[in-house]
């Protein structure tokens, strides 16, 4: 059975960090206010944000891979790239096909090449071409995995087709739990990582963002019958990106529960004590990429699950 969690973390070092019009149609996390600050001062917030978290993730034991981003092209979502690339332990890279074409420009071929240095890169699976069709599923963003089970949970929505989905499924073999979730305007939710996180023995997830009752039913009975201890969150806590954790495990294997100061401060005591259980958590001020990005820690990480060299 393969692992749920890594201590390997890549991560896109922001180098113009912005407000991106290209994906605020269809991401209500992200705050409209936030599109008049300049950019300097959201990239500079950011850069603080992003170095602190990268230092305390390293300081815990994690091995955290920093790529800075690069000028040109201009890419100011380069923070969050889990939805451009994942890693497997089976030594596949997949490559997502994107929404917003600015953010088709963070794929780059200079990192996995990088990569292959160090991690067993088997093939590179390429679903990008589905952009031309208008179909999108954008990594482990639209994918929550349960490594273990290799089963996707993943929320449909304008950035999570369904196609798409049916045909990274057969080519990396695993069994899908698709379903709707909306938020509290009722709006379908972009990401499936703000509804849940999946952990080796747990999950956090925003039942009351699936309105269709099967479905509700049918994502926690997945959930259980796969061993999870199912803990349950609120639409306002979901809001603060208390769905938006990832487990990973440092270099001694002790689990660390990663998370925004804002999730943090969302959960209720009890439900800290419960997460306690499974992990030792840790929390990072995120508040200029939360609010201007409209993404949260998980989405600053992408796991490299390759095996090693």
């Amino acid at each position: 059975m393969q692992a749920q969690t890594t201590s390997n973390i890549l991560m896109i070092r922001p180098v113009n960090f912005a407000f991106n019009e290209q994906t605020a149609e269809s991401n209500a996390f992200q705050d409209v206010k936030s599109k008049s600050w300049t950019n300097n001062i959201t990239q500079q917030d950011a850069l603080q944000e992003f170095d602190a978290m990268v230092s305390q993730l390293r300081a815990a034991g994690v091995n955290v891979i920093v790529y800075d981003d690069t000028f040109e092209p201009h890419t100011p979502d380069s923070i969050f790239p889990n939805n451009w690339i994942s890693f497997h332990h089976s030594g596949k890279v997949c490559l997502y096909p994107m929404q917003a074409e600015n953010r088709r420009l963070e794929r780059r071929t200079d990192i996995i090449d990088d990569l292959r240095k160090h991690f067993h890169v088997e093939v590179v699976l390429d679903f990008t071409h589905f952009e031309k069709e208008g179909k999108f599923l954008e990594g482990t963003g639209s994918l929550v995995l349960d490594r273990m089970h290799r089963t996707a949970y993943a929320c449909i929505s304008p950035r999570t087709n369904a196609d798409v989905l049916d045909a990274w499924a057969k080519q990396m073999r695993y069994q899908l739990v698709k379903f709707t979730s909306v938020d509290s305007h009722g709006k379908e939710v972009y990401h499936t990582n703000v509804v849940m996180c999946i952990g080796d023995t747990f999950a956090v997830v925003c039942l009351n963002s699936i309105p269709d009752f099967d479905e509700r039913l049918m994502v926690k009975e997945a959930l259980e019958s796969s061993g999870k201890q199912v803990i349950e969150i609120s639409l306002e806590q979901m809001n603060n990106f208390a769905g938006n954790m990832l487990l990973v495990k440092n270099k001694k294997g002790h689990h660390i529960l990663v998370m925004s100061t804002s999730a943090f401060e969302s959960l209720t005591h009890a439900q800290r004590i419960e997460l306690e259980e499974y992990a030792a958590l840790q929390h990072f001020d995120l508040t200029m990429i939360e609010t201007c990005g409209g993404g949260s820690a998980r989405c600053m990480m992408a796991e490299v699950h390759l095996p090693e060299k």
